[in-house]
């Protein structure tokens, strides 16, 4: 077994958005084993998660271990910190344990990435970005992958943050804007861990692809649920969107239809699914796939280097 540190030559976008993009499709198609994430919750602190999945197309197991702790950025620690573990399919080895903190924000990037290739409107894009933690930063840098951006309007609770967020994005044309203004855009991303709406119904105009990526646990919420009602909604995974997604808390208080959700962004790339038309508002509720973790997980361990030996059986 080997333990892959990966502090350094994580695999590009070109390379990431394509191998979550495929697991999307396997999920699309039926071709997956992902049972819904398992929540521990430390009261006032945080939450650790443990999502399992097997993806046969590519022989890859395993088990993702990540916690969420929104209060680490003022000890010095990351928000989210990460390590999976694969499994041998054929004899339950343990085969490789990874560091996976920038892997779990790169291809929640990727994920948002892909749901804006397949429901943004247009391009090029003006990109509205709410919230400036790693994850927004992961999303910006994912979505230039795969997408013309033209403008990019930041906002954040903390003007200071917003704008050196804006300084070092400066060649999308990148500027702090009042929420109102970031809202207004093609493309609208929201990474906060609010658990209240902070985007207004009102902000969003006809066309607009949202990414609400923040809501990841229940009692997370970042849009007004009017806009749900307007918009249709796409999910990463039916059972762990309405479980811990941006529809759990509208859900629970009725204020939303299960039964109204679109589809899956699976179904999506695969052609089953997409946006009704040009003026239809579409959401990605994205809640974080084990599958989107082997794909990243098969790239580092392709690449085979920095791995050290460890004893076992």
């Amino acid at each position: 077994m080997k333990y892959y540190p990966v502090h350094s030559g994580y695999p590009p976008y070109a390379e990431v958005n394509p191998a979550i993009e495929a697991a999307f499709a396997e999920h699309g198609r039926g071709g997956v084993q992902m049972p819904p994430k398992v929540y521990v919750t430390f009261i006032e602190n945080g939450d650790f998660r443990t999502m399992p999945a097997y993806l046969p197309a590519l022989g890859i197991a395993g088990v993702k271990i990540v916690n969420v702790h929104p209060h680490n950025r003022a000890k010095g620690l990351p928000t989210v910190m990460a390590l999976t573990v694969i499994i041998d399919v054929e004899t339950g080895v343990p085969e490789a344990i990874i560091n996976a903190t920038e892997l779990t924000a790169m291809r929640t990037g990727a994920a948002g990435a892909i749901a804006a290739k397949y429901l943004a409107p247009r391009q090029p894009v003006t990109l509205g970005i709410v919230g400036t933690g790693r994850q927004a930063e992961a999303q910006v840098e994912a979505t230039a992958a795969v997408l013309a951006i033209e403008e990019i309007r930041v906002w954040s609770r903390t003007e200071k943050s917003a704008e050196t967020f804006a300084a070092r994005y400066s060649e999308y044309n990148a500027r702090s804007v009042p929420i109102e203004r970031a809202c207004d855009c093609d493309v609208l991303t929201t990474t906060t861990p609010s658990t209240k709406p902070i985007v207004i119904a009102d902000w969003v105009r006809e066309g607009t692809h949202i990414n609400a990526i923040g809501a990841d646990a229940p009692g997370k919420q970042e849009l007004d649920p009017a806009i749900l009602e307007r918009a249709e909604v796409f999910v990463d995974d039916p059972g762990q969107a309405t479980h811990s997604g941006e529809v759990n808390i509208p859900i629970s208080t009725g204020d939303y239809d299960p039964g109204r959700i679109a589809g899956t962004l699976g179904e999506v790339v695969v052609g089953k699914k997409g946006r009704s038309s040009p003026d239809a508002i579409t959401v990605f509720d994205s809640t974080g796939l084990a599958i989107q973790d082997l794909a990243i997980a098969a790239l580092v361990l392709r690449d085979g280097d920095g791995g050290y030996e460890l004893p076992f059986p």
